[in-house]
């Protein structure tokens, strides 16, 4: 008797419904991991420049508006978070992260971090008041 040797169509079917399970699983979670990634780099971002910020009023009495005066840029290292400087007189700023690329893009939950030049911490999104501890990974 000759033996055939391969696949059969129902073995074929059953890896493919197996893979399909995993990816259905998968795809969520890395999505999300993603998400809190970029929104941790994001976070670190705003840290450092309200840190360069400090450094800044320390040298020139005021705060700036400019980047590249603090030697940084406009936007997150992996490009999803695009940071901008608000100083009122001179005195006082806020420096906001809105997301514009990958999965963060469309994101409902964190629309916006913020940090003032008093260290308070905000985030707007879809959660309400929690927005913060979520989006800031606390």
């Amino acid at each position: 008797m000759n033996k055939q040797r391969g696949f059969t169509l129902i073995e074929l079917m059953i890896a493919v419904a197996i893979v399909g399970i995993i990816a259905a699983v998968a795809v969520p979670n890395y999505t999300e991991y993603v998400k809190r990634a970029s929104r941790a780099e994001a976070a670190a971002a705003l840290l450092d420049t309200a840190n360069k910020q400090e450094q800044f009023f320390v040298d020139n009495r005021e705060y700036t508006e400019t980047f590249a005066d603090l030697g940084l840029q406009d936007k997150t290292e992996n490009g999803h978070f695009e940071l901008s400087i608000d100083v009122v007189d001179g005195n006082a700023f806020t420096i906001k992260a809105k997301p514009i690329a990958g999965a963060v893009k469309g994101d409902n939950d964190c629309k916006e971090l913020s940090v003032t030049d008093t260290g308070l911490k905000g985030a707007k999104g879809a959660k309400g008041n929690s927005d913060i501890d979520y989006c800031w990974g606390r």
